[in-house]
């Protein structure tokens, strides 16, 4: 069973007689050592060591919950033990491992990854803030295996040629790493996402199946369950992968963007992992300024209504944008963009005004807001004296100050001509405020009238 009793004995090299060659068999033999052929420079490991590994490797493939009490805490810290050796024989500079000990390490680092996950512990109404789920996040209490054993995995993967390691890590086994992504705890996702990322990078012959399987991952999440506690770090992956993409981006690379990515703004727990995701649409906007319209109208599309908190996060990503959009589009979504900062101007939450009026301090939106003045100016106009004149906060008042005094010093007779025709909406509002008040008093009166006369009148009974 042994990887020396089944290997082969050394036999003579065969190479040829070069000048190099009759060189090296001279320097050795004076030297008294013996040549070894390369066959035999392939026995990485001694009998010995082979049995160990296989000792340790089985003893490892025992799991522990860490919550039964009637499992031993000695017997945990002997595995753990046992994890750290086999961790530094997989350092050791040595030759390729066997496929004897190969196949036996994959089965017992799926026995320990690939376990049922425990029921989320966490609020049905997602976090508010991005930081929060830290405070929520569940902590695993196999943590001190699983670590090592994520090293391990790691190491296995680095050290291993994928073509060798094609037979052991499947299909199965990516789709159960995948799964593995649910896990509440921060700690065991960040190295997982460690291992994920390395294995779609050495072996290319994945790369479809795997970009496939957390397609399908973000759109469950999206459009049926909005519960995966890994979005975040299957969307940094994506980031680095997005990077490597070649200009001109293929259309299947498109439409990831328009049916994955974009839809994810729209889930409730969009805030935890928004700033991955918008990293990623930024990526594909620099590499084809073209996509920036079809971006904007996506992330328009799915403005919350009430979640303030997801408003300031997509005005900032508007604003990184705009940046990255090719200026020639900057006819086509000026008033777009503008009419949504205007109206997130306007809104009572003070945090979402404030930032809406920041980002007339980006000298790249001002330069498409000039694009198309005769458009924009008269909704930017009205946001800014109906702030003045009716929104409750003094900071937001005084912020709008200072974008009332520079954009009317970007042209003065259209800032006074869009007055004149605010001035004018006003007077035929009033003026059909006053006939809608006419026509409800005539209402009423009718009204009052005919229930004056279809009064019934009182019976008078006459008794015989």
């Amino acid at each position: 069973m042994g990887v020396l009793r089944n290997s082969p004995k050394a036999s003579p090299i065969k190479k040829s007689a070069t000048l190099q060659h009759l060189f090296d068999l001279e320097a050795n033999n004076s030297n008294g050592t013996k040549i070894y052929s390369p066959k035999s420079s392939k026995q990485s490991i001694t009998e010995s060591e082979y049995g160990e590994i296989l000792s340790i490797i089985s003893h490892c493939c025992s799991i522990f919950t860490f919550t039964d009490p009637l499992e031993s805490p000695s017997e945990q810290d002997v595995k753990r033990l046992k994890l750290f050796q086999l961790l530094s024989f997989m350092k050791k500079p040595k030759k390729p491992l066997p496929e004897e000990i190969i196949r036996p390490l994959v089965s017992m680092l799926s026995a320990n990854l690939f376990r049922p996950l425990p029921p989320s512990a966490k609020r049905t109404v997602v976090c508010e803030l991005p930081e929060d789920e830290d405070l929520v996040s569940t902590l695993s209490p196999a943590w001190p295996h699983l670590q090592v054993v994520y090293d391990i995995l790691l190491r296995l993967v680095l050290s291993i040629d994928p073509k060798v390691l094609r037979g052991f890590v499947d299909e199965r086994f990516l789709v159960n790493l995948l799964s593995v992504f649910q896990t509440e705890d921060r700690r065991e996702r960040d190295n997982l996402k460690n291992v994920y990322h390395r294995i779609y990078s050495k072996f290319t012959f994945y790369r479809a199946i795997m970009r496939k399987s957390m397609k399908d991952v973000f759109l469950h999440y999206v459009f049926e369950s909005e519960k995966h506690s890994g979005i975040g770090e299957l969307l940094e992956i994506w980031g680095s992968i997005i990077n490597g993409f070649t200009v001109p981006l293929k259309e299947e690379h498109k439409l990831f963007l328009m049916r994955v990515l974009i839809p994810l703004h729209k889930a409730k727990g969009m805030p935890v992992y928004h700033r991955q995701l918008a990293y990623c649409v930024n990526q594909f906007v620099q590499k084809e300024p073209m996509l920036g319209g079809t971006v904007v109208r996506g992330i328009l599309k799915y403005w919350p209504a009430t979640n303030c908190q997801k408003e300031v996060l997509l005005i900032d990503e508007l604003e990184e944008l705009v940046e990255n959009i090719d200026p020639d589009h900057y006819r086509k979504l000026a008033l777009l963009i503008c009419t949504q900062i205007s109206r997130c101007l306007n809104s009572l939450n003070s945090q979402v005004a404030e930032r809406a009026i920041y980002v007339w301090n980006n000298e790249q939106f001002v330069k498409m807001a000039s694009s198309m003045m005769e458009e924009v100016f008269p909704v930017v106009v009205e946001s800014v004296e109906k702030n003045l004149k009716w929104h409750w906060s003094k900071s937001v008042k005084q912020l709008t100050e200072n974008v009332k005094t520079m954009i009317e010093e970007m042209d003065p007779n259209l800032y006074d001509k869009c007055l004149e025709e605010i001035a004018h909406k006003e007077y035929l509002a009033g003026q059909e405020d006053i006939k809608r008040k006419e026509n409800w008093e005539r209402l009423e009166l009718a009204a009052a009238k005919n229930h004056q006369f279809f009064q019934p009148q009182k019976c008078i009974y006459v008794s015989h």
